[in-house]
């Protein structure tokens, strides 16, 4: 079978599409093994290299600022190289900083080494392009926001694993200040085994790799560059900001925080970030399966005011999460916030594919770019010596609720959604 998929057959392991479809969701699960690896071991690292309060916002600037470029340049080589051999590439170039960055004695050197691992989180393009291209476009959504939300489940699982990777490593008898180092040569081969099956289980198409269907240096790989003119790809790119750059904010800050405001030990307080990157086994899905079923029955114009909603209410959930003052309360309004900020994830990429067919990497990789952007921005509140942890979630509160409305004031239409579903049939 030969075509895009029109089901989505989650417990199936048949065809190369479902194949692909659980391979790129778990690769990108890995990846964040490797990219955030390091986020919950942050109160022992801040301890062994004497590390500042401004040298951990620069550390967490630079854990997503060099995705921003990555980004860009891994949806165009997804659309020249294809998928597949995009992902060995940088799952092979990637785990070498994730080896090394043990080696790492001062915050200079701590630092490069963030920045270098921070590549890694390009690998989110490569499976929403890859998904894309395994499944019919009134599927899509759904498809696309499923792996995303599953691979961004390896966000919580990493803050809830790593802690005890450490510990078990303390336990053999080594020092916390080589134990960190250690346990992140976990990640490292995790990687090396997910581009060994990237490589031999998956293709770049339902119908084979681009070499074997003639479609690398074909004109279908020449980038439109007009679509850069289209306000739509900036405010998607904007809204991504708002939803995953918070996520991934506040998976390198939630261990800290709840280290530093609520007292917890470093075991504690990654297993309460862990639960927050847990939502996405099922509210990005969310997101994609609602965006889905708005866009069948009101067209591009109903998915843009799903997307603004989820968004506001993401929004008011912060402003919540930030005035708490119990580990209680903030508990329960951070499983608020975060469900609406997965489903804002899921609902943006249920929209991308349908913006250009000709172009989806291109255009995946610049909403996957805003979201790091919006990640960068957000880290400079966290790194002020004069705002705090809890004013600064104050301020993104504010920032997404007047996002979301411009969210709501795009033209989203459902005219556009009948000229461009068709030909997204054909291009997947």
């Amino acid at each position: 079978m030969n075509q895009p998929l029109d089901k989505l057959k989650i417990f199936s392991l048949s065809g190369i599409q479902m194949r692909t479809f659980h391979i790129t969701w778990l690769m990108f699960f890995v990846c964040f093994f490797g990219w955030f690896g390091l986020a919950p071991l942050m109160p022992t690292i801040r301890a062994d290299l004497g590390l500042t309060k401004a040298q951990i916002g620069n550390i967490i600037i630079a854990s997503v600022s060099s995705t921003i470029v990555a980004r860009l340049v891994i949806g165009r080589l997804c659309d020249t190289w294809g998928p597949r051999i995009t992902a060995v590439r940088l799952l092979l170039v990637g785990s070498i900083p994730v080896f090394l960055v043990g080696l790492a004695n001062d915050y200079t050197t701590f630092l490069l080494f963030r920045l270098a691992i921070g590549v890694i989180g390009a690998s989110f393009v490569i499976t929403q392009f890859h998904t894309s291209m395994m499944f019919a476009a009134k599927i899509k959504g759904t498809a696309n926001a499923v792996t995303g939300g599953w691979g961004n489940l390896g966000g919580g699982v990493t803050n809830m694993v790593m802690p005890l990777i450490f510990a078990a490593i303390v336990g053999f008898g080594y020092t916390p200040h080589n134990a960190w180092r250690l346990a992140m040569i976990v990640p490292g081969i995790m990687m090396l085994i997910i581009a060994f099956l990237y490589y031999r289980f998956t293709k770049d198409t339902p119908a084979g790799n681009y070499k074997e269907i003639g479609r690398t240096g074909s004109a279908k790989t020449k980038t439109d560059w007009s679509i850069l003119g289209d306000w739509r790809v900036w405010a998607l790119a904007l809204a991504y900001g708002m939803c995953f750059g918070m996520e991934i904010t506040f998976d390198n800050v939630a261990s800290l925080h709840f280290v530093d405001t609520f007292k917890l030990d470093q075991s504690s307080a990654g297993f309460w970030a862990g639960i927050f990157g847990f939502m996405n086994l099922f509210a990005r899905a969310l997101g994609g399966i609602v965006s889905d079923k708005v866009g069948n029955k009101y067209g591009m114009r109903g998915k843009g005011l799903l997307l603004g909603s989820v968004l506001m209410l993401e929004g008011l959930g912060l402003l919540v999460f930030a005035q708490a003052g119990t580990l209680v309360l903030a508990i329960a309004s951070m499983l608020l916030f975060a469900l609406f900020l997965k489903m804002a994830n899921g609902a943006t990429y249920g929209i991308v594919p349908f913006i250009s067919d000709k172009n989806v990497g291109l255009v995946a990789g610049i909403v996957g770019a805003g979201g790091n952007l919006g990640g960068m921005a957000f880290g400079f509140l966290f790194k002020s010596e004069s705002i705090t942890y809890i004013e600064a979630f104050r301020y993104i509160g504010i920032i997404v609720i007047v996002i979301s409305v411009v969210i709501f004031i795009t033209r989203f239409r459902k005219r556009e959604a009948k000229e461009e579903l068709e030909p997204a049939v054909v291009a997947a």
